[in-house]
Order: structure tokens, then C-alpha cells, then sequence
């Protein structure tokens, strides 16, 4: 790397962990607008991570988390400081905020919901989308940075500006320990969302559409290492976007995500 971006960590995962709730990321997790900076996606799966591994319970999950972007991202080493907001006995709200050279960069909060048995009820309305081996294999080329480089993807039929389904998967686990859950490492693929089906092509002479945040509600827990993505984008008249995404694991649909975006002349 040259002088003037941070000192990565070596290896193939996204981050090493240094302990006590430090972590150093490595050119896996390098953002796709600036070199220096992290991408959201593993940025969003170490938090998810940190959250999960939060006083835990094993009669409760996650079901939403809500990240709040306040900045760039720094590459490097950072902090992730995990709380309890709102304990209680059925349902909780945790934090975690990743603090990088002294700035909190995203603060994310997730509701804990006790668990039930409600199969006798269970049912969707999305709609499932074609498995990864009927899907052909994905370029992403236009997007540089390390984190778009350490994807494996493939796309759907139909894909166009604006609209398309891909399926992402990663070799790299999402620390050097490789004991994270499938929810964190999935999570930790979802902000790639809003570069799979562009309205318009980034960079000069184009436009810029980084997201602000990321909204994810899952209505069953998902399982394995594909994430599917089946998502439309929505650009308004005054400078504001929308990514809107349902997820999907192999077994099926499982939840949704938002990125509220910023239209920027580049």
C-alpha cells in the first residue's frame, strides 16, 4: 500500500482480531468509492457479529438491525463498542458503534425478539428467485475495491438498470478466528446491494450514489453462505435514492433490506 493509507492486516479473511473488541481489517474489506475506507458490508457483518456475541440468549434472535452511517469508513484498525439499550425478558434492544481514529463511523441497533413456535402458521409472499446454479456467473468489474474483488456472483435472467437478482458468496471468513455465525457472515454480504443493479454507472462524468444507512428486517434466521439479492433501485427528482432488496438464503426468502442513497454529481 502506498503512504497515506492505513496499515492493513495480512490474510485471507475480511479482519484480524486483536482482542477486547478491536479489530484491523485487511484489503478484503477496502470500499469501493475511496481506497482508504472500508466497505459497509463486512463493516456492517463484524458489527453484526459483535452484536450477536452480546450477552447472548438462546431463546432470542435478532430480527432487525438498523445501521446508521455517520462518515467514511476507515480502513485499518477500529473499535466495536457493544451495550444493552433496552434489556428485558422477551425482547431487547442492543448497540454497537465501530469507532475508528477517535469518530464513532456507524451506529447500529438491533431488536432481540424472544422465539416461539410458530411453524404452524408460517407462510411468505415473496417470491423466490432462481437458485445459484441456474444463474450465470457475475462480472462486478465496473466497482473496484478489495471487498467487490473477494466475491464470488452470479445473476439471474432479466437483470437490467435499476432491477436484478444476484447471488453472492464469499471464501473469506469474516475474521481470522472463522467462528463467526451464518447471520453475521450473511449480513455481512447485504450492503452489497446497492451496487448490483446501478441505475446509472458510477464514477466521472456519471454520478456518485453512496447509501446512508442500512435497514434490515428478517422475518426467519437465515442459514448457509449464498445471500441472494433481489433488489430494485429508485432515484427521485431531488437528489435522493432508494435501494430496496429482498434477501434470500438457499432455503428461500428471509427478510428485507433499505439504503436510503445520495445522488451526487461526480
Amino acid at each position: 500500500m502506498t503512504a497515506g493509507l492505513p496499515v492493513l492486516a495480512e490474510g485471507d479473511f475480511y479482519y484480524e482480531a486483536l482482542g477486547g473488541g478491536r479489530f484491523r481489517s485487511t484489503i478484503h474489506a477496502q470500499g469501493a468509492w475511496n481506497e482508504h475506507e472500508q466497505h459497509m458490508a463486512p463493516a456492517s457483518g463484524i458489527m453484526a457479529d459483535c452484536l450477536a456475541r452480546h450477552e447472548p440468549r438462546g431463546d432470542m434472535r435478532m430480527a432487525r438491525l438498523s445501521y446508521e452511517i455517520l462518515g467514511l469508513i476507515p480502513g485499518g484498525e477500529f473499535e466495536v463498542t457493544t451495550t444493552t439499550l433496552r434489556p428485558g425478558r422477551t425482547i431487547e434492544l442492543l448497540q454497537a458503534e465501530l469507532v475508528a481514529g477517535g469518530r464513532t463511523a456507524i451506529r447500529a441497533t438491533a431488536w432481540r425478539i424472544i422465539t416461539s413456535d410458530t411453524s404452524a402458521i408460517a407462510a411468505f409472499e415473496d417470491p423466490r428467485i432462481p437458485a445459484p446454479e441456474a444463474c450465470e456467473p457475475y462480472d462486478a468489474g465496473v466497482w473496484p475495491g478489495g471487498y467487490i474483488a473477494s466475491l464470488q456472483m452470479r445473476i439471474a435472467d432479466g437483470h437490467r438498470a435499476g432491477s436484478g437478482t444476484v447471488w453472492l458468496h464469499t471464501e473469506h471468513p469474516l475474521t481470522d478466528t472463522a467462528d463467526s455465525s451464518d447471520l453475521a457472515r450473511l449480513i455481512g454480504l447485504v450492503d452489497t446491494a446497492n451496487g448490483i443493479a446501478a441505475r446509472v454507472p458510477p464514477g466521472p462524468g456519471s454520478y456518485i450514489f453512496p447509501n446512508l444507512d442500512l435497514q434490515i428486517h428478517m422475518y426467519r434466521q437465515p442459514e448457509g453462505d449464498w445471500l441472494g439479492l433481489d433488489n430494485e433501485v429508485s432515484f427521485g427528482t431531488d437528489g435522493i435514492g432508494l435501494t430496496s432488496t429482498v434477501l434470500h438464503d438457499l432455503t428461500g426468502p428471509f427478510g428485507r433490506a433499505e439504503q436510503i442513497l445520495t445522488l451526487r454529481k461526480s
